[in-house]
């Protein structure tokens, strides 16, 4: 009997729907929007830029005129995953440049 039945209850079991694990969403680094990017321009202070993008992830001593905003996100139930790198560039203290993967609108001026 028991060989009977245990072929039917295999089949049911495949039949039924497949539980997965709940899986988080995944977030590491600084979030810089465009937006946030925008507001940036040539000549800003180390302090405006930290109050428009946040805290550096990276700051090095060895490349004190440079900071490093990364942001690392995997969404749940996904297994893809989304990478941003900008890099903020200061020369004595203002800024000077942006370069990675949201970058300020060339030439722009701060009203």
């Amino acid at each position: 009997m028991l060989m009977l039945t245990l072929p039917l209850l295999v089949a049911a079991c495949d039949l039924a729907p497949k539980l997965t694990p709940y899986r988080i969403e995944i977030q590491q680094g600084n979030y810089v929007t465009q937006e946030m990017v925008a507001q940036l321009s040539p000549g800003l202070t180390r302090d405006q830029v930290r109050f428009v993008l946040g805290t550096p992830l990276v700051s090095d001593i060895f490349h004190e005129e440079r900071w490093d905003y990364v942001f690392m996100r995997q969404r749940a139930n996904s297994r893809e995953v989304e990478y941003r790198r900008i890099a903020v560039f200061f020369e004595e203290g203002r800024l000077k440049r942006i370069e990675g993967d949201a970058a300020a609108a060339p030439g722009k001026t701060r009203p």
